[in-house]
């Protein structure tokens, strides 16, 4: 018994490797076809990427980075479990972010009640403009993704209306539109490295990170959300209210999506301008898809996406063409969906299998019993 246990786990540890291990495989193949179609040395341009990635600057702009896309892919990842596809990710960080940017210009508090209240104003902003999707699903039946989409597009407008000279913006000496600056009583600290100030917000994104698996994996609530992201009939049957979870889900998903632009608000630019980082929560889709839902890989996917993004900048000084970070990440992508349904099948396949020799085995053992000596 203790056995057959041992190696069913270690049956699930090798498939849980497999896929990762296929997918990196697979995107390096595909992208060194890729390079050497475009009359390119892919080993030349791999040791490149490595050489640059490696050195103390892009160190630190690759774990401030992953701080930004793993607090993405968690917000995505959080609507994942729950069967619910929040698209509207990068909505919602922007419209916290610039609120919370407003709210934190305006306040003189000392220093960490000034950080929590911008914090806390981000987090609900962003947990409101998520509850409108939750709430029009439950009670009209409106799919999450298209009023997602539609309040991506309205928080563009929006924020485009509003950040304007004669509304909610400054207009400063260099013509930049952009928020009055929050003062330095509202900026975060950051660590000091060889290579540049490290951002502090990455621990705020490690106590989310540890935040989203104690809830979900050793919680009631966490327990709830998956059975009713798996089964709505099995959910019902287990007491849990299916449309309050939707609506809970959206709200906690849009409120750690306000966190998203916390790093680079609190951390780098101190104000929202017409500079400040879009299309990040699209980038946690990805990111969230790359880790499976899993916190950890969810931060493996964060940092590798990171690290593509910088390093495949240093390319495109080095003659290489720049699209071809787009072509690396979207293989990535294709390549970990596409490997992990193999794995999945495989796997299951081989539990079939074994359930079956169990079974045929087991009625062998009854026809010898009942066969009179």
């Amino acid at each position: 018994m203790n056995k057959s246990l041992k190696k069913l786990d270690g049956e699930r540890l090798l498939l849980g490797l497999a896929a990762p291990v296929l997918a990196v495989v697979t995107a390096l193949v595909v992208t060194a076809l890729v390079l050497l179609a475009s009359g390119k040395d892919p080993f030349q341009a791999f040791s490149e990427m490595l050489d640059y990635g490696s050195k103390a600057d892009s160190q630190v702009y690759i774990l401030n980075k992953a701080t930004t896309y793993y607090l993405a892919g968690l917000a995505v990842a959080l609507g994942f479990r729950m069967n619910l596809f929040n698209i509207g990710v990068d909505g919602q960080y922007r419209m916290a972010a610039f609120f919370a940017a407003v709210v934190g210009a305006q306040l003189h508090l000392p220093g960490v009640l000034h950080v929590l209240v911008i914090v806390l104003v981000a987090m609900l902003v962003g947990a409101m403009w998520a509850g409108i999707a939750g709430a029009l699903k439950v009670t009209r039946g409106v799919s999450e993704v298209i009023s997602t989409i539609m309040l991506n597009a309205i928080a563009t407008y929006l924020i485009s209306y509003l950040l304007n000279p004669s509304r909610l913006a400054n207009l400063d000496s260099s013509g930049n539109v952009a928020t009055p600056l929050i003062p330095d009583s509202g900026h975060f600290f950051s660590f000091a490295t060889k290579g540049g100030p490290l951002w502090g917000f990455l621990l705020v994104a490690v106590v989310a990170g540890v935040a989203f698996w104690w809830g979900l994996s050793r919680t009631r609530f966490g327990f709830d959300l998956r059975t009713a992201g798996g089964s709505d009939s099995a959910a019902l049957a287990s007491g849990v209210n299916v449309r309050r979870m939707v609506v809970t889900a959206m709200l906690i998903s849009g409120a750690m999506a306000g966190l998203v632009g916390m790093p680079e608000l609190l951390n780098n630019s101190y104000q929202y301008s017409l500079n400040f980082p879009a299309g990040v929560g699209f980038t946690g889709i990805s990111v969230a898809l790359l880790g499976r839902n899993n916190p950890i890989g969810v931060a493996v996917g964060a940092l590798l996406w990171a690290f593509i993004e910088r390093a495949t900048g240093h390319l495109e000084m080095a003659g290489y063409d720049k699209e071809i970070a787009g072509v690396i990440q979207g293989v990535i992508v294709l390549a970990v969906v596409v490997a992990y349904e193999l794995v999945r099948r495989y796997g299951l396949r081989r539990q079939q299998s074994r359930v079956g020799r169990e079974l045929a085995a087991q009625a062998v053992q009854t026809q010898n019993q009942e066969v009179p000596a």
